[in-house]
């Protein structure tokens, strides 16, 4: 247990960590866009209910939610750490330097994104997240399902969360983009041949999960999904 505890505890056992935290959250990004555009249904949330009901019935989801959970705080904890051995590394600013020549100006702030997207998860999860699992939803749809959608439209309806969401997931994109292909480099999945292929794959996921978020609280504000 000693090598193993050390193996993660070296630099090298913390990347992985990350790249193995990084890849679930990506893979739980998917399906957490997939239900909420749900609501593009246009069926007064009707459907986006139901999948809202099976996520928070479903066994497996909920086991899941606790292994996620435990993946994003550790995924924080190690960005934490590898972001201060980074600085103790290079105490002193060279006197100059071109970033952009050896890497994107994302790269290099992905302390700053990711506490950003910290401050939107903490949010979120209070919007809707306790809503659904502790407090309480006191309305229900014509399926008599709990309508999540009905806390979406009040939520929603504020344009200073919408504006701050919509932001958030400008942070997003950006982290996501470095995100997706440092985890394949991490995990050791790149190669010559394919390095094209998740470079692009990560630009497009990054851009479509982030637009399609961005865009739901809009919808909603707007009035194009009733």
């Amino acid at each position: 247990m000693s090598g193993f505890g050390n193996a993660l505890s070296s630099s090298i056992g913390k990347k992985y960590v990350m790249g193995i935290t990084g890849i679930f959250l990506i893979l739980f990004l998917i399906v957490h866009a997939g239900i909420n555009a749900l609501i593009f249904i246009n069926d007064n949330g009707l459907t986006f209910n139901i999948g809202a009901h099976f996520m928070a019935t479903n066994w497996i989801i909920r086991a899941g939610e606790y292994i996620l959970f435990l993946g994003l705080i550790l995924h924080i904890y190690q960005a934490l750490i590898l972001t201060n051995q980074n600085r103790k590394a290079r105490p002193e600013r060279y006197a100059v330097y071109n970033g952009n020549a050896n890497s994107k100006w994302y790269s290099r702030s992905m302390g700053l994104l990711g506490t950003l997207l910290l401050i939107f998860l903490v949010i979120h999860l209070k919007d809707f997240w306790v809503v659904s699992r502790f407090t309480g939803i006191p309305t229900v749809d014509a399926n008599g399902h709990e309508d999540l959608y009905a806390v979406m439209r009040e939520k929603f309806q504020d344009p200073v969360r919408v504006a701050a969401y919509v932001l958030l997931m400008i942070s997003l994109c950006y982290h996501l983009m470095h995100g997706f292909a440092s985890a394949f480099q991490t995990m050791g999945w790149n190669h010559s041949k394919y390095n094209g292929i998740i470079k692009t794959t990560g630009v497009v996921y990054s851009i479509v999960i982030s637009v399609l978020f961005a865009v739901m609280p809009i919808a909603v504000y707007t009035g194009l999904v009733i």
